[in-house]
């Protein structure tokens, strides 16, 4: 992982929890989002992957734990997070108090059909090792469990080139590498056909970053994080990059 990566994911994230409390409870589960979630996503997740009450949800590379805790207030799951840095692991439990392993979704620390779901938001272009993902995705969930993923793929080279330490795959890629990993693709959309953000969640969006910039606004780890942010902004706004959901099973 690079260091504008541990920046994000790691330093930032245990600030981002910081904030989201002195905020209030409202400003918890937007908070823990950024990046990695939004409503329309969470939402359309949630229903194709038919997630029912008392299921439990393995999230994979969880950082702060917002998706989880979304859809844990969607409806009655049990979540559990995996998430390789300390920080975000910290933070989430900070936040939410779900049972959080320090773990490389590669590598998961979890016996094998032990969750009725999965899913990993944003996390497989962060991995060189995204067959491994895929593949523990796969052992963890019990047969017909579905697994979600929001995926970011590449459409021109210009894209790796561009973010040092991110693997977007191409779409070719990314299909074979469902392929290979034992899954089929049941549901897919692009993020770009999903319904607005309602202006309450970038309100509060907008609030933690604004505090978050303020406090820390000065620091390296801070301007690394959003430097980061801002490539992938760019990427998506041009095309080289479009964000796509998955619901996955085993094949």
């Amino acid at each position: 992982m690079t260091e504008a990566m541990e920046a994000e994911f790691d330093t930032v994230a245990e600030w981002t929890a910081q904030v989201a409390e002195e905020l209030g409870p409202d400003y918890h589960v937007p908070a823990g989002c950024r990046g990695s979630g939004s409503p329309p996503a969470l939402d359309w997740l949630i229903d194709r992957m038919g997630l029912a009450a008392g299921a439990t949800l393995l999230d994979s590379g969880a950082g702060v734990g917002g998706p989880a805790a979304y859809a844990a207030r969607s409806r009655p799951l049990r979540p559990v997070l995996v998430e390789p840095e300390t920080g975000a692991c910290r933070a989430a439990k900070k936040l939410f108090d779900f049972p959080v392993v320090c773990a490389a979704g590669a590598a998961l620390p979890v016996v094998d059909s032990s969750f009725d779901a999965a899913w990993s938001l944003g996390v497989l272009c962060t991995t060189p090792d995204q067959l491994g993902l895929l593949e523990e995705l796969r052992r963890v969930v019990r047969p017909g469990g579905p697994i979600g993923l929001l995926v970011f793929v590449a459409h021109r080279d210009a894209a790796n080139d561009a973010m040092d330490g991110n693997h977007f795959p191409s779409p070719d890629r990314l299909r074979e590498l469902v392929t290979r990993a034992g899954l089929r693709v049941e549901h897919s959309l692009g993020t770009s056909d999903l319904p607005a953000i309602a202006d309450t969640w970038n309100e509060r969006i907008d609030a933690v970053t604004k505090a978050l910039s303020d406090r820390h606004g000065h620091t390296e780890a801070w301007q690394l994080a959003e430097r980061q942010s801002s490539k992938i902004g760019r990427l998506l706004g041009d095309g080289s990059l479009t964000g796509e959901l998955l619901v996955l099973r085993h094949a």
